[in-house]
């Protein structure tokens, strides 16, 4: 079988390496495509690098329209050319769905969209127009297949990845610890962003909010994981932060080193700043508290506030149907705020676990690994 698997940011990357594990254990696969280090080390070798298609905001697209435009002709032309029996686009919709319409427009291969558009969030219409040049979804989260059902699609909700992701052992965690020479100090980690968009933006602002934090907590460590394309410029962010963090940056490392790095960094954390986004799930699987703190450049801002639906952007919140988990959205992304959230998140952690636990459990925790079930899903699509 051929498949053609695109992605185009890091969650992205998760998602299509767990998605080829599993189709690889259930048949004979060529793959061809664009995704990142994970998905290149399940044997892909990507058309370009994925990095390119990690853009967010409308008025950070404008200044790449152009490039994007020749990306979406290229990869169309190069699905086309690969006689794939499915293309599998994954998430990052506006540059997936604008390859799906072309190579539809030119021969009938199947298409699979992995990640719902969170129609239930914003912008309903998506599902509609959607279901003119994609086939079937896989969705994450529970409550999702209705509404793509109800756009004409086929929809099987599959899981999410991040239940089936080891977690540290105590030995990983006093290993960890001991590399970096984090002795027993409490740990903070920080994650603004896998974008260099989001990191340039953020990284600042989670500097200055960190400042009375740590006169708060003087014995509290910062850890930073990064991505390699965003690394040098995450370093250059950090270097004005009031005490110098361990940044763990898979530049120099192998894929399965890095990973396991960063699970024992969720692990060793007493608690995280992170910016909104799929983050949120890896910290909860962790049962590491959080604040999510995110924001957008201004005129986006005001677009998106006009379309959203919900009163939350952190996915822990929604699939527990709490409002647990602290957030510093739009323009309480503040340093006075951030700080405030910070401090109070660190004084009472355990308010957090509950929500945690019945969002891993909710999401398949304890079931067939999501990436098999996704994949089963596929080839459900392509027999029947």
């Amino acid at each position: 079988m051929k498949v053609f698997i695109l992605a185009g940011e890091a969650s992205g990357d998760r998602l299509g390496a767990a998605l080829m594990a599993g189709l690889k254990q259930l048949t004979d696969v060529e793959f061809h495509g664009v995704g990142g280090a994970l998905m290149q080390a399940e044997g892909l070798e990507s058309l370009f690098p994925m990095d390119e298609l990690s853009v967010m905001g409308i008025t950070e697209v404008l200044p790449k329209y152009r490039h994007l435009k020749r990306r979406i002709r290229q990869t169309a032309e190069a699905v086309l050319g690969s006689g794939a029996d499915v293309l599998i686009t994954i998430d990052s919709p506006d540059f997936s769905l604008r390859v799906a319409a072309l190579v539809k427009a030119r021969r009938d291969v199947r298409t699979v969209h992995y990640v719902a558009p969170s129609v239930w969030a914003w912008r309903a219409g998506r599902a509609a127009r959607m279901a003119k040049v994609i086939d079937h979804v896989l969705a994450l989260l529970p409550f999702e297949p209705p509404y793509m059902q109800a756009a004409g699609m086929e929809c099987d909700f599959v899981g999410h990845p991040v239940v089936a992701e080891p977690q540290a052992s105590a030995t990983d965690i006093d290993n960890f610890r001991a590399r970096h020479d984090l002795g027993d100090a409490p740990i903070l980690m920080v994650l603004p962003g896998s974008r260099r968009g989001e990191v340039a933006r953020l990284g600042p602002i989670f500097g200055r909010a960190l400042a009375p934090v740590l006169a708060r907590h003087p014995a509290l460590r910062l850890v930073v994981p990064t991505t390699a394309h965003v690394a040098p410029l995450l370093r250059g962010v950090v270097a004005d932060w009031p005490v110098p963090p361990v940044v763990i940056d898979p530049t120099n490392m192998k894929s399965d080193a890095y990973k396991h790095e960063k699970m024992c960094s969720f692990g060793a954390a007493m608690g995280a700043l992170a910016a909104s986004g799929t983050v949120s799930l890896e910290l909860a699987a962790s049962q590491t508290p959080m604040v999510i703190a995110y924001d957008v450049s201004w005129v986006s801002r005001q677009i998106i506030a006009a379309m959203l639906k919900i009163d939350t952007l952190t996915l822990v919140n929604l699939v527990s149907e709490s409002r647990i988990i602290p957030e510093c959205n739009g323009k309480h992304c503040n340093p006075p705020e951030i700080a405030a959230a910070v401090l109070k998140m660190l004084e009472a952690p355990e308010a957090q676990l509950e929500a945690m636990q019945l969002t891993m459990q909710r999401l398949g925790k304890g079931g067939e690994a999501p990436g098999l079930r996704a994949a089963r899903a596929v080839m459900k699509g392509l027999t029947s």
